[in-house]
């Protein structure tokens, strides 16, 4: 990856951590933070099934703005982020981030603003089932 790349997706594909770490490679970085938003079986006390992230169009530029005013903090040599959308399981990756910095310290705060962000920021909806056959929508920005 060149200096300075940034790296944005919403897929209906599964998530690679390691790509994401490999995306944002940078021979004058010494730190490379990357996170994995994992689908839990359980939330509030309550055991899910599974998960669905419904975007809304606008989802791939949000991420690709987030992308880029992460990736313009100083001492981010590289930004990768992507969403997936559709039917996750359990166990899924629904948020792979990965941010490279010459030190570890810039690594770890841009990494862990840029889920922040993403959580509050993108347009991605999400639809719980319970293993009681009830569901419901949270996490809507």
């Amino acid at each position: 990856m060149t200096p300075g790349h940034r790296m944005a997706r919403v897929v209906d594909e599964p998530l690679s951590v390691a790509e994401h770490e490999d995306a944002v490679a940078d021979k004058a970085a010494g730190a490379v933070v990357s996170f994995a938003g994992v689908v839990r079986d359980h939330d509030g006390g309550r055991s899910v099934t599974e998960l669905e992230y419904v975007g809304h169009p606008t989802a791939e530029q949000v991420l690709a703005e987030l992308a880029e005013e992460f990736g313009a903090r100083e001492d981010v040599h590289a930004v990768a982020v992507s969403h997936r959308i559709g039917l996750l399981g359990i166990g899924d990756v629904a948020l792979a981030c990965a941010v490279s910095s010459s030190h570890r310290g810039a690594a770890f705060a841009a990494c862990a603003d840029l889920v922040d962000e993403v959580k509050k920021r993108l347009p991605i909806w999400k639809r719980q089932v319970f293993t009681d056959g009830e569901e419901e929508w949270v996490a809507c920005p």
